[in-house]
C-alpha cells in the first residue's frame, strides 16, 4: 500500500503534505477492500436472518423508556439494526411504523476518531468549550451530548431543505425517532450497495445520489461518511441515511478532502464504462461550490481540469483497489498451483 502511494506521489509530483490528506481515504479502501475480497473469492453469504420477529418479547432499552412515558412511540417491534455508532429499534407509534436509533455510549462505539469531523463544530458557550477541550468529566458529557445532537440538527435541516432523508419526528435523551423506510411489502428498504440495476437504472440512480450531495452541500452540510451501504433505495430513488460524522463545509478545515471522499465512494461503485478522468465530480462540485455557482439546478458532467499537483482521489481509490484485487488474484493462483 505504501509503495502504492510513493508512485502515485511520483507520477502527481505531490508533496509530502499534499500526501498526507490521502490517508482521509484509506479507512473506506480497508473496507471497500474487504467486499472485493469476499467477492472475488466467490463468498456470498445468506441474509441474516433477525434475531427477533415482530410479537415476539422484546426487553425494552432504558434509553426508549422516556420516549414510551412521554407517548411518542408505543411499543418496541423488534431490533433492526447495530452500527458502529448506534441501535436501531423498529417501533409503533400510533399507526405508524418508526425506527428509533439509539446513539451508543462513547465507550461502546467503535468510531473514536473523530478530530477532523468535530473541528470547527460550534459549541453554545465558552464554559463548555474550555471543558471539552480540557476533556474534565463535565467536558466529555457536553462532547457526548453535542456528538448525538449532530445527527438530529442535520437531519431536521436536510429534511426542510429537500433532501431525500427519513423523515424526522423527535429527538429526546439521546434517541431519534423518523420515519422507518419500507418496501411496500412492509419490508426495510434496501441498501443501495444490495441492490442489482441495469446499466439504465445504474445511471439514473447513480444521477440521483450526486444530485442529493449537491442539495446537501448547498445547505453547507458534507455527509462524511457517505458509500452506498449508507443510502436506502426505495421507490426508485436513494434515500441518504446515517448523520452523527456530518460536517459544515464552511467551518470544517477539512471539507474539501472529506466531500471527495465521500464522492469518490460513490463513483467507484457506478463507474458505468466511464474513464477515471470521466469521474472526477467531486473536483466538479467542489469548484461550483467555491467559486458560489452550485445550486439545486446544476447539471454535472464529472469532467474537470485538475490543477497541477491536486490529489485526483477517484484514482487513487481506483488503484488501492486495483492493487487488493490483484493481490487476491494471485493468492487464488497460487492455491490453485499447490
Amino acid at each position: 500500500m505504501s509503495a502504492l502511494l510513493r508512485q502515485h506521489n511520483a507520477r502527481s509530483g505531490c508533496s509530502p503534505v499534499k500526501m498526507l490528506a490521502l490517508l482521509a481515504i484509506l479507512p473506506q479502501v480497508r473496507s471497500l477492500s474487504q467486499a472485493t475480497h469476499a467477492t472475488l473469492a466467490g463468498e456470498k453469504k445468506p441474509p441474516r436472518a433477525p434475531s427477533h420477529t415482530e410479537g415476539s418479547i422484546v426487553k425494552i432499552p432504558k434509553r426508549l423508556i422516556p420516549l414510551i412515558e412521554a407517548g411518542a412511540i408505543d411499543r418496541i417491534l423488534r431490533p433492526l439494526q447495530s452500527g458502529k455508532e448506534a441501535r436501531v429499534y423498529l417501533v409503533q407509534a400510533g399507526e405508524e411504523r418508526r425506527a428509533a436509533k439509539v446513539y451508543k455510549d462513547m465507550q461502546q462505539r467503535s468510531f473514536r476518531n473523530r478530530s477532523s469531523y468535530t473541528e470547527a463544530r460550534k459549541v453554545r458557550n465558552s464554559r463548555d468549550e474550555r471543558a471539552m477541550r480540557k476533556r474534565s468529566r463535565y467536558g466529555r458529557e457536553r462532547d457526548e451530548a453535542d456528538w448525538n445532537n449532530t445527527e438530529s440538527d442535520i437531519i431536521f435541516k436536510l429534511w426542510h431543505a429537500g433532501v431525500r432523508v427519513p423523515k424526522p419526528h423527535i429527538f429526546l435523551d439521546g434517541v431519534l425517532v423518523m420515519d422507518c423506510v419500507e418496501t411496500e411489502d412492509g419490508l426495510v428498504a434496501p441498501r443501495v450497495a444490495e441492490c442489482t440495476f441495469t446499466p439504465e437504472e445504474a445511471q439514473r440512480v447513480f444521477d440521483a445520489i450526486m444530485h442529493q450531495v449537491v442539495l446537501m452541500l448547498c445547505v453547507d452540510v458534507v455527509h462524511a461518511d457517505l458509500s452506498v451501504y449508507n443510502i436506502l433505495y426505495n421507490d426508485d430513488e436513494p434515500v441518504i441515511i446515517d448523520f452523527p460524522q456530518s460536517i459544515s463545509a464552511a467551518g470544517n478545515p477539512h471539507a474539501k478532502t472529506i466531500l471527495l471522499r465521500d464522492v469518490a465512494n460513490i463513483t467507484s461503485h457506478f463507474k458505468l464504462g466511464r474513464s477515471l478522468e470521466q469521474l472526477r465530480f467531486g473536483h466538479e462540485i467542489w469548484d461550483l461550490y467555491e467559486r458560489g455557482f452550485l445550486s439545486p439546478e446544476v447539471k454535472l458532467t464529472g469532467e474537470f481540469d485538475l490543477p497541477q499537483h491536486e490529489i485526483d482521489a477517484e484514482l487513487l481509490l481506483a488503484e488501492l483497489l486495483q492493487v487488493e484485487e490483484d493481490e487476491v488474484l494471485d493468492a487464488q493462483e497460487y492455491s490453485d498451483d499447490y
